[in-house]
């Protein structure tokens, strides 16, 4: 595709992800490469968020994964710190193309929301103690 091309669809890829978070009223808080990192004031809203972009970047050719959790952050400035933002990484690792995975934590919390989820089974999360039960977000 050549860097040119590549740096042209990936500033795409941003201004969609930028415009569909800021339209689920999550707060973009920084690129992380190919990647987005964002939070949420409800998990429900971040998961249809991560549909949408989804559903948004699918139609620039490419296909993205992600991952979410719910938990306590540290803010760094403009920036966040802490388990949870280490957890959402390892959940959305073992997301493949097209895929939203939560962990168990995020589908608990969104009962009664008529989003539906299934069982994925149990995951090492790199740095994290125990097994987390994973989710797809379907």
């Amino acid at each position: 595709m050549g860097d040119e091309r590549w740096r042209e669809l990936l500033g795409q890829h941003n201004d969609v992800v930028q415009r569909t978070i800021a339209r689920f009223r999550g707060r973009w808080i920084k690129c992380t490469g190919d990647g987005a990192l964002a939070t949420f004031d409800g998990p429900a809203r971040a998961i249809r968020c991560a549909f949408a972009i989804r559903d948004e970047v699918g139609r620039l050719g490419l296909a993205v994964r992600a991952g979410l959790h719910a938990g306590e952050i540290e803010l760094v400035g403009d920036d966040i710190a802490g388990i949870a933002v280490h957890a959402a990484a390892r959940v959305s690792a073992h997301a493949g193309a097209s895929e939203v995975w939560t962990s168990r934590t995020v589908r608990d919390l969104v009962a009664g929301s008529g989003l539906e989820f299934t069982e994925r089974g149990e995951f090492d999360l790199k740095g994290i103690p125990g097994r987390w039960p994973l989710f797809t977000a379907d």
